[in-house]
This record gives C-alpha cells, sequence and structure tokens, in this order.
C-alpha cells in the first residue's frame, strides 16, 4: 500500500482511538489534545520535543480531519510517484516539523496546535516546484490545472488564516516553505546547474530549522511545574474538606458534651492545626511561575492554609488559656479564610460545615 494511505489511515486510527478516551467528534478539547501530545510551547519546551512529531497525527474534530486527509490523498499520491515513498516521506515529515517549529517560535505560549496541514503544506509545495521544474515536458493544460490548482489551494487556505482565529497559520506557512525546500532538494538532478540547487535548496532547509530551534523563546512557565501544581491544589482542596469537617465535627461534639478546655484544644491540635501547617509548607515548596494558570489559585491557597493554620492555632492557645475573646477572634478568623479563597480563586475550598463559634 503506498505511504499517502498509510498516513491517511494512522490519523484516521489515532482519531479514532481518541474518541474512546473522551475526544469529541466534532470538537476536541486542549486538555485532550494536551493528554495527546499536541504542540504547546510550555510543553513542548519543558522537554516534551516528541510533541513536534506526535502532533501531527493530532486533529481537533471529523471536519479536521477530513478537510486534512482529502487534502493529502490529491497531493500526496501524486507527489509520492514524483519523488518516490522514501523522499516523499521525508518530505511530509521535514514540513510538518518545519511548520511545527515555526507554531513553536511564533504562537507563544498560549496556543494548543495539531494536525498534519503544516506537512501536508509542504507536500504541495514539493508538488509545485516538481511540476514548474517539468512544465516544458507537461502538457500545458495539466500544468495549469495541477499548478496552480496547488498554488490556488495553499493561497487560498493561508488567506483564511490570517482571517479566522484558531488556524494555525504559521505551521501552514513553515510547513509550505520547507516542502519547497525539500522538494527542490530531493528533485533528480538532470544537470550540473541542478544539482547545486539541490544543495543549496537542503543547506538553506537545514539552516532554517536550526535557525528555528535555536531561536524558539523560553517558556514563560514549565508545564511540569504547573502539572504539578494542579495536582497539590486538587489534593489541598480534598484535604480541606476532611479537616474542615472534623474541625466541625470536634466544635458540635464538644457543645454535646462539654470536654474540658485541654482535651478540646488537643484534639484540634492534632486533628486540625498540624494537618493544615503540613499542607501549608507542602503548598509553600511548589515553585510556579507567574504566568503559570494555576499561579493566583496557588498563591491564594498558600494564604488561606496560613490563615486556616494560625486560626487553629490560636483557638487552641485561646482554649488552653481559657480566653473566650481569643476564641471568639479565632474562631472568626477560621470562617474568615474560606469565604476569601472563594473570593480570590473562584475555587470552592469552603468547607461543607464551617465551625461556629
Amino acid at each position: 500500500m503506498p505511504a499517502t494511505q498509510w498516513l491517511i489511515a494512522a490519523n484516521v486510527l489515532v482519531f479514532a482511538v481518541m474518541l474512546g478516551f473522551g475526544a469529541g467528534l466534532w470538537h476536541t478539547s486542549n486538555s485532550v489534545q494536551l493528554a495527546w501530545g499536541a504542540n504547546f510551547g510550555p510543553a513542548t519546551k519543558d522537554g516534551e520535543w516528541w510533541r513536534l512529531g506526535s502532533a501531527l497525527f493530532l486533529h481537533f474534530g471529523v471536519f479536521h480531519l477530513a478537510m486534512n486527509m482529502l487534502s493529502l490523498w490529491d497531493g500526496g499520491r501524486l507527489v509520492e510517484r514524483m519523488y518516490g515513498t522514501a523522499r516523499f516521506l521525508l518530505i511530509y515529515f521535514c514540513s510538518g516539523l518545519g511548520g511545527n517549529l515555526l507554531s513553536l517560535a511564533t504562537q507563544g505560549d498560549g496556543a494548543v496546535s495539531g494536525g498534519a496541514s503544516g506537512a501536508i503544506f509542504g507536500v504541495y509545495g514539493a508538488l509545485m516546484v516538481f511540476l514548474w521544474r517539468e512544465r516544458a515536458h507537461l502538457n500545458p493544460a495539466e500544468f495549469k490545472w495541477l499548478f496552480w490548482g496547488a498554488a490556488g489551494f495553499s493561497a487560498v487556505t493561508i488567506a483564511l488564516g490570517l482571517r479566522i482565529t484558531g488556524i494555525d497559520n504559521a505551521a501552514h506557512i513553515g510547513g509550505l516553505l520547507a516542502g519547497i525546500l525539500a522538494g527542490v532538494a530531493l528533485a533528480q538532478p538532470t544537470r550540473q546547474s541542478r544539482r547545486a540547487e539541490r544543495w543549496l535548496a537542503a543547506g538553506a532547509l537545514a539552516c532554517g530549522l536550526a535557525a528555528l530551534i535555536f531561536n524558539i523563546p523560553a517558556a514563560k512557565y514549565r508545564w511540569s511545574e504547573e502539572i504539578l501544581a494542579r495536582g497539590e491544589i486538587s489534593e489541598f482542596i480534598g484535604e480541606d474538606a476532611r479537616i474542615s469537617a472534623r474541625w466541625g465535627a470536634i466544635l458540635n461534639q464538644a457543645r454535646k458534651e462539654g470536654p474540658s478546655f485541654d482535651e478540646l484544644a488537643g484534639r484540634i491540635e492534632s486533628e486540625v492545626s498540624s494537618p493544615y501547617a503540613e499542607s501549608f509548607e507542602q503548598l509553600a515548596k511548589l515553585h510556579l511561575g507567574a504566568a503559570a494558570p494555576s499561579a493566583t489559585a496557588l498563591a491564594s491557597l498558600r494564604h488561606y492554609a496560613e490563615l486556616r493554620r494560625d486560626a487553629s492555632r490560636a483557638l487552641v492557645e485561646g482554649l488552653r488559656a481559657k480566653d473566650q475573646k481569643r476564641i471568639r477572634e479565632a474562631l472568626e478568623l477560621a470562617t474568615q479564610a474560606p469565604r476569601m479563597a472563594v473570593k480570590m480563586t473562584g475555587i470552592k475550598s469552603a468547607p461543607a460545615h464551617e465551625p461556629k463559634p
């Protein structure tokens, strides 16, 4: 089976498997795409360079997949026959790499990109190179139909990308340029001047890819740190709910049974103060860039955990000193902390049973 068909089958298979793991038929969320290897600045530049390749097989919906596969079917079969299977595959993946690198260099850290379009634009670039070089040996009508069809497809798609948000035009342009250079470099030499062109094109392609690699701007934050922070935040919210429930249960039981102040202080210290102190220390150990999505939530939850820790400690001290005023102040501080966290972050970390004075 020709390589073009294998590539189409691989893209369709990946899409079908993704549907079974949370992807949408018409649109797939960025979180699913990221999990499957989409190109994303903070993740790719954090050492996950394999995303430059895996992103070529990810599509955001069935329409996105269908348009790319139809384009690959139309252009890929021609280019594979013109250049041969091995050279066709080299054109395809060099173009995909060039497109994803240019996307990485220009899109910043906010775009999640995927799809075979950069590689497909490279295929059409190589097709135009071949047709132009061999135009004297082709039927004029066929040359016009194929060459201007490929040129028109590329121009119209790039023009649409300038007007429609969500289209990764950088990947299209990078793939097209890489495909043109690869097409010149991999064309069969027919005379000495053509051999020189091949070497020049190969050198330009290599230098262009190297320039992109070494001039990719540093990410504003590290994806691995963001993922770690999200996990710690989620774990803290769950732990906070458990601690708060215990706190409320201890105070409710104290109203009914009337234990001594020292007994009540001991239980709060061991079951509330110490866990909050550990949670605060765990959150304080995390390092997250200011531009990271979870940075604000992390800073707010640190402050929240600190307030809850301090409130529970103050309550313990007030109970042991049998100071009613300090007890009331500590309980008021405890009730203010959850409201502050919700207001600042939108994360509901307030307990289900808030301790009452």
